[in-house]
């Protein structure tokens, strides 16, 4: 659903009830006033019907309590404080305090959660994994299921998929499909990002969470990526192991220092990804730190041993592009989608429509393996 046709549009940066202003006013403070339940989900059944479309945007607490203890299937992210305050049931969420809506980006550090309900998509179930159990996430999945999926940036269990989630059993036909948890820019070293188990009502650190949603026999879901990076003229670079910290590169086969390179070449903004040919498939790997004194690069996604990689062509109108790709695509039968971290910050995306589906802005995405700086979509058509 288009976020300006909610029940809570944005309002001079912040989000106000639209509902009648007196009743609902009272609610927010107190969830003991007759009819609160009824009030809210005939908003959200209004709204739904209008758009034909399942909830999928920013709602208060007190609304996201309602859907809960209904028993809808859903995914949610939010800041942690507010994730903290739902109660148990059929779900699963993500810390991010980000969010990509038809009026901007905004950023939330209230009782605001990203809400996509999955009830009408198809048959949902839930599970979660360890690092040692990641490998059954595509191969217990249903026939003809894709894999909500979210993991906390920094684990080991992200570290795995990265590396291996591309070799997982079944992986191209139950494909994974999510995001990657974070924290608010500030706290980043601070705390940690989350997920979590609503059935339990149990948040991790290391873990991966999945719904599994199983659609109709006549029904197929379409995991797409929008890239707005091209690779680049220059160097060819390679890598002699598969990992997320680099020292040691070669640039056109001569052996030498990373983060010296990139220095060298202006690119410690890290503004333009890396971008790798997987057998003419193109894939970012975003640089997240370039550390010139320890002579170290951190990357948001692991380099492969064997892969060929181009710097990205420099991209001027960042958020002006995206908005000419997103236009592009078709968003017929969208059920999920989410953006990138990194788009937000060079986009500057805060309060700047770019168009596209509402979801939430991650710290990774994923569709199939790990992807940095795109925007992923699933339709079901």
């Amino acid at each position: 659903m288009s976020a300006a046709a909610t029940p809570w549009p944005l309002r001079q940066g912040k989000y106000v009830p639209s509902l009648p202003s007196g009743k609902y006013r009272s609610a927010a403070k107190s969830n003991n006033f007759p009819g609160f339940e009824e009030l809210i989900m005939n908003a959200i059944d209004n709204v739904a019907a209008v758009q034909k479309q399942m909830v999928n945007t920013l709602l208060p607490l007190d609304a996201a309590e309602v859907l809960i203890r209904k028993g809808t299937p859903l995914s949610i992210a939010g800041p942690e404080a507010a994730l903290d305050k739902l109660s148990q049931g059929n779900w699963i969420g993500g810390t991010s305090p980000y969010f990509m809506l038809a009026e901007g980006g905004v950023i939330s550090d209230g009782d605001f959660v990203f809400v996509t309900d999955l009830s009408g998509v198809g048959t949902v179930s839930f599970a979660s994994y360890d690092v040692q159990d990641l490998p059954g996430l595509s191969a217990n999945a249903p026939d003809n299921a894709f894999a909500v999926t979210i993991m906390p940036s920094g684990s080991q269990v992200l570290k795995r998929f990265a590396a291996d989630g591309a070799d997982f059993v079944d992986a191209f036909l139950k494909p994974a499909v999510g995001w990657v948890a974070g924290v608010h820019l500030n706290d980043i070293g601070k705390v940690t990002a989350k997920v979590y188990d609503g059935r339990t009502g149990t948040k991790y650190e290391d873990r991966a969470v999945v719904a599994y949603v199983a659609l109709p026999a006549d029904r197929v879901a379409t995991i797409e990526i929008v890239n707005i990076f091209e690779p680049g003229s220059g160097d060819i670079i390679t890598f002699d192991a598969t990992v997320f910290d680099v020292e040691t590169c070669k640039v056109n086969g001569e052996s030498t220092n990373f983060a010296a390179y990139v220095k060298a070449r202006g690119l410690e903004h890290c503004k333009q990804p890396l971008i790798g040919d997987y057998a003419g498939g193109r894939i970012n790997v975003s640089l997240q730190s370039v550390d010139s004194s320890a002579g170290n690069v951190a990357l948001y996604a692991p380099v492969f041993a064997g892969i060929e990689y181009r710097f990205a062509r420099p991209v001027e109108d960042y958020a002006g592009l995206f908005r000419r790709r997103l236009a592009e695509q078709d968003t017929e039968g969208a059920v999920f989608a989410c953006n990138c971290i990194l788009n937000f910050i060079f986009g500057d995306l805060e309060g700047k429509a770019i168009g596209g589906v509402a979801g939430p802005i991650t710290f990774g995405e994923i569709a199939y393996q790990l992807l940095n700086q795109t925007a992923v979509l699933v339709r079901v058509i």
